[in-house]
């Protein structure tokens, strides 16, 4: 079975769908609808703007979801039969399988952006990857910090060995530090602007909650694991409501991807900015050769 996954922030780059634009008359449409729906020429900034530009939560999240969902809409013979994305990415995952529309989804992920944003400014904070231990030694380690210096959970469950951390800085610092000691080969603190995971969005949740709410989904036409959960959901209200708890849950991705692959996946696709996601699942489905792993160039 055909499984497309979709990444989320941090796969960015600068020139990313611009060769789409020039080479597609359908994406050219959908990027300068997007322009508009936007209120200002996001292209612009894709196609030549900085790196620094691009990195803006607001401008990075509409950015790759319009480079995924675009590329996948001009790339007819995909036909998923089923549908997975991280974090963000789920949002495009959504869109691909038809539960929403291409408007309706740049939308939501434009004001989920702005929420995340505005809680990010609001309250400062940071993540943290950690490579070279067990899932069960970063939780305990994130349990102990966790009090005077803030709080820190553990966000991304990306593949055995790699976890993202979230959380107050002093409290991320704190584990870090921990990890290390704990015999952490990296712990890393990522470039990225908050707490993304975690409680500390819980103002971002209540104000993209609304949004969800006052949204149209209807039934995919495949099956769509989610995060929260990581396994398949076709119910437009189950679909909504994972979608909301989403921004302060843990990303289960090592779940996610071995739910596809018990269900019978054996072809995975990445569609979108980058390769981070192939390398996640390569370390994911270790040891099984009946899985393929690819990207769309």
């Amino acid at each position: 079975m055909k499984a497309v996954v979709f990444p989320g922030q941090g796969a960015q780059f600068v020139g990313m769908g611009k060769d789409l634009y020039e080479n597609h008359a359908l994406a050219k449409e959908l990027f300068e609808k997007a322009n508009d729906i936007l209120g200002y020429r996001i292209t612009d900034i894709m196609f030549s703007g900085t790196d620094e530009e691009l990195k803006q939560t607001k401008v990075t999240q509409p950015a790759v979801f319009l480079h995924s969902v675009i590329k996948a809409l001009c790339t007819p013979e995909l036909q998923p039969e089923m549908v997975g994305g991280h974090s963000l990415g789920e949002f495009s995952a959504l869109v691909a399988a038809g539960a929403l529309s291409f408007e309706d989804g740049l939308k939501l992920v434009y004001a989920r952006a702005m929420a995340m944003q505005k809680a990010c400014e609001v309250k400062p904070s940071t993540m943290a990857a950690i490579i070279g231990l067990p899932d069960e030694k970063v939780e305990e380690v994130c349990q102990e910090v966790s009090g005077e210096n803030g709080i820190v959970v553990p966000a991304n469950y990306n593949c055995p060995g790699q976890l993202v951390i979230s959380g107050d800085i002093e409290a991320v610092n704190a584990a870090c530090e921990k990890l290390k000691e704990a015999g952490a080969k990296r712990a890393l603190v990522l470039k990225v602007g908050g707490a993304f995971h975690s409680p500390l969005m819980q103002p971002a949740k209540d104000e993209l909650e609304e949004a969800i709410k006052n949204t149209e989904f209807k039934a995919p036409k495949c099956p769509v694991y989610q995060n929260v959960d990581g396994k398949a959901h076709t119910d437009a209200a189950d679909i909504k409501q994972n979608l909301i708890a989403q921004l302060t849950s843990p990303v289960r991705w090592t779940v996610e991807v071995s739910s596809m692959v018990a269900d019978g996946a054996t072809d995975f696709t990445e569609c979108g900015p980058g390769k981070a996601l192939q390398g996640m699942i390569v370390k994911i489905c270790k040891g099984n050769e009946a899985v393929t792993i690819s990207g769309i160039e």
